[in-house]
């Protein structure tokens, strides 16, 4: 970095990436910055610079020697797991500002030597102390997936027998015996220990919702165009297992289509005014990769000019809507991806968007990562009145 770019982050401000610092004096406090910093989106220390002004007050050598120690051991002693920074110096009219490199980690929570965590909040930061936010890092790192937690109020019982058997033979083209059950549902990774896991219960379940509450979709169908509206012509929750899921939210959203002659004869039933498949691979999408850590349902909401779709979580492992539009791919819940093949018209490999896209391109992909929360809406050719 040279003087230029380095002033004209200055003249920037403090942001969640950019933070500035007069000096340095103690180890455990800038640990805790650095935490925050990988447990984010990394970021810049810029040492020398008056955080209230943003004037450039400059460090002697040896303040940059014993700084650059200082960030040394707070890297490698304060912080769990360790973490390595890059430092540089750069000279501004005589003066000298020490820049410190903090990337975004890839062992996430990081925690400093008391066991804290912190993130980023704009350009301060906060502590962590919810299990679901802590899950998510975990996650966000490959260190846990939703999809493999284990309900410890579970039984091997929970799991419909038939269900699964049926599904087992039809798959591996064996038969399978009630003895051999709990065995194949472990080698599965589908439970542990007589107990059975979020994937197994999503699909197999005898009663999903009553292990996993927050799993089922919240289905509207709405009278106008506003979400606030008090108006609205039908409404469900719907649960079951993922493939009775989207059995059921399927037929409600085309319940409320209109079907139109495209050029058919006026006895013809006529088309969907949305091709089928565009419902069928957004639902499936939503119910495959949604963040499970977050305690909520999907919202299916249907409006007279638009369908929204709202999946919990943000989207994974930096993704965003353009790498979506052009069927990039990030697995969030590597069982439910795997055995979703088998219960679900579900191809996989970020293909789904890519023919939704084909069959209807009047679609919109927002991602409100402050929200924890990512929307698909699909926006209708006419408006209905």
């Amino acid at each position: 970095m040279n003087a230029v770019e380095l002033l004209t982050l200055v003249a920037s401000g403090e942001n969640s990436r950019v933070q500035f610092k007069e000096n340095v004096t103690n180890a455990v406090s800038i640990a805790q910055e650095m935490v925050a910093f990988s447990n984010s989106k990394g970021g810049i220390l810029l040492i020398g610079i008056n955080d209230k002004n943003g004037a450039v007050m400059g460090l002697s050598f040896a303040d940059m020697q014993r700084i650059n120690n200082l960030l040394t051991t707070a890297a490698n002693e304060h912080i769990k797991s360790a973490i390595v920074i890059e430092t540089e110096t750069v000279d501004v009219e005589g003066k000298k500002v020490l820049i410190a490199h903090i990337p975004e980690g890839t062992d996430k929570p990081y925690m400093d030597k008391e066991g804290l965590i912190f993130v980023k909040n704009g350009s301060d930061k906060r502590k962590v102390i919810s299990k679901e936010e802590i899950s998510r890092l975990l996650q966000s790192s490959g260190n846990q997936y939703a999809d493999q937690t284990i309900l410890h109020q579970s039984t091997i019982k929970d799991i419909d027998w038939g269900l699964f058997r049926e599904f087992y033979e039809r798959k591996y083209k064996e038969e399978i015996t009630f003895e051999d059950f709990p065995a194949k549902m472990e080698n599965l990774s589908l439970g542990k220990d007589g107990k059975i896991n979020l994937a197994g219960n999503l699909l197999f379940g005898k009663n999903p919702q009553r292990l996993a509450p927050d799993c089922y979709i919240t289905a509207i169908w709405f009278q106008g165009n506003d979400l606030a509206g008090t108006k609205y012509n039908s409404s469900e929750n719907i649960g079951g297992d993922l493939a009775r899921m989207f059995k059921d939210a399927q037929k409600f959203v085309i319940g409320c289509l209109r079907k139109v002659q495209n050029g058919k004869d006026f006895n013809s039933l006529g088309d969907l005014e949305i091709p089928e498949i565009v419902i069928n691979e957004l639902l499936i999408n939503a119910l495959i990769h949604r963040d499970y850590f977050i305690h909520d349902s999907i919202k299916v909401f249907v409006f007279d000019n638009r369908i929204e779709i709202k999946s919990p979580g943000r989207l994974p492992n930096s993704l965003t809507t353009e790498q979506v539009k052009v069927g990039v791919s990030r697995r969030r819940n590597h069982i439910l991806a795997s055995y979703a093949l088998d219960v679900l018209p579900y191809r996989g490999a970020g293909s789904g968007v890519l023919r939704a896209l084909q069959a209807w391109p009047n679609i919109e992909f927002q991602h409100l990562p402050e929200a924890e929360q990512f929307n698909v809406v699909i926006h209708r050719a006419v408006e209905v009145g």
